[in-house]
């Protein structure tokens, strides 16, 4: 029932002041809520210029953070390791050199070398120098394109023109002694197929010194570059422990702080144990050590080539082996250093002109493997830095 009052009148305001009621309401309807929206799936590859060939990258995100990610092999399926049982010996090195196609002859030499191990035979000294010297070749032009590409993945394209030129240098030097610029097939058992052609040993002294300035020119134009240096340090750590736990190895390891490189700490091979180099480290771990490191290295292999042209014996090319090869039953693990990290021939005869089985251990399928341990919680852009600075090749990763 009425009681006969009139209801309070709200107190007049002025133009430019807000009612007290009207406030209390607002503060009424704050409330703090986080919306779930829920993760997103993302593919990178396996056809994305990111992810350097069919490798396909499943990224789970929240927000633009990485909560998992999943690397998916195998689109390539070349079957490599069952095909060299049905070759002979000789014809193995053409199936071997397209595993790792950048740094192609670097692959023949630890099969090579296993059979020439389980024959009981050594290349002559000149072959094992010129083994050498090929192998560093391809490390440096690996590392060039590496030293391009890298300022490519965070924006600059101007790094990647000077890592193609610079490389075409060294791939001119390889072309001109193996006949063959990407598959050289030039390793023999027991040698070499030709020794090195006149003028060669020149114009690689003249090359080394390219490789020297274009060193110095990617440390002033990328290593120096601040957006660069934002963009990598920090960024993809890989702790020097965790790295060896998942098989990580050669310039990836050692940019971690590990000091391990199978030329001077395997059983000796080539002509390393001649050589006086030092083995690079660098103590962060992150995108931007293993950058340094490489670009480091690539200077020692141009050092390296320089002694090996100073010390160059003569004589034969290739030792006295059968015209036609069987190697005796028996089996033997050759591992060495390449240019992506560690690669290693488990070679099983049964005294055919064939392996009976050979089993390939790949710098790249390990280094690829700690991708879902080292992704997690980084940002998508830094995935594509992070997969830029392990520099894995598919070939060398799907068997």
């Amino acid at each position: 029932m009425s009681t006969g009052e009139r209801p309070p009148v709200a107190p007049a305001v002025g133009p430019f002041e807000v009612d007290p009621r009207t406030l209390r309401h607002l503060a009424d309807a704050q409330v703090n809520v986080e919306l779930d929206t829920g993760d997103m799936i993302l593919n990178l590859g396996p056809q994305h210029p990111a992810t350097h060939g069919t490798l396909r990258l499943v990224v789970r995100l929240d927000g633009e953070r990485v909560v998992a990610a999943d690397p998916v092999i195998g689109y390539m399926h070349r079957g490599y390791e069952k095909l060299t049982e049905f070759r002979t010996y000789p014809q193995v090195t053409t199936l071997i050199n397209r595993i790792d196609w950048l740094s192609s002859f670097a692959n023949e030499v630890p099969f090579v070398s296993a059979a020439e191990q389980l024959m009981g035979i050594e290349a002559p000294p000149r072959a094992t120098y010129i083994r050498t010297v090929l192998t560093e070749l391809s490390r440096i032009a690996t590392f060039l394109l590496f030293l391009g590409e890298m300022g490519l993945q965070v924006g600059a394209i101007t790094p990647a023109f000077y890592g193609f030129r610079d490389r075409e240098h060294v791939l001119n030097l390889i072309e001109g002694a193996t006949g063959g610029r990407f598959h050289p097939n030039f390793n023999r058992v027991g040698g070499l197929k030709d020794d090195l052609p006149w003028g060669w040993v020149n114009e690689t002294r003249q090359a080394m010194q390219t490789v020297f300035d274009a060193c110095d020119t990617f440390e002033d134009l990328v290593a120096g570059n601040e957006i660069f240096e934002v963009r990598t340090r920090g960024i993809g750590i890989i702790p020097g422990d965790v790295g060896a736990a998942y098989g990580v190895s050669g310039s990836n390891l050692r940019a971690s702080g590990v000091d391990w490189d199978l030329r001077r700490d395997a059983k000796p091979y080539l002509a390393y144990p001649d050589l006086d180099f030092k083995v690079w480290t660098h103590p962060d771990g992150d995108s931007y050590a293993r950058y340094w490191v490489r670009l480091q290295e690539t200077r020692e292999s141009a050092r390296m080539v320089l002694q090996l042209l100073d010390g160059m014996p003569d004589g034969p090319i290739m030792a006295k082996v059968p015209r036609v090869i069987k190697v005796p039953e028996g089996e033997v693990w050759v591992e060495t250093e390449n240019p992506l990290g560690q690669m290693g021939y488990y070679v099983v005869s049964k005294g055919a002109t064939g392996p009976f089985r050979v089993k390939i251990r790949s710098a790249s399928f390990s280094n690829v493997s700690l991708l879902p341990w080292l992704l997690r919680g980084v940002y998508v852009p830094d995935v594509i830095t992070i997969l830029a600075s392990l520099y894995f090749i598919l070939g060398d990763i799907d068997r």
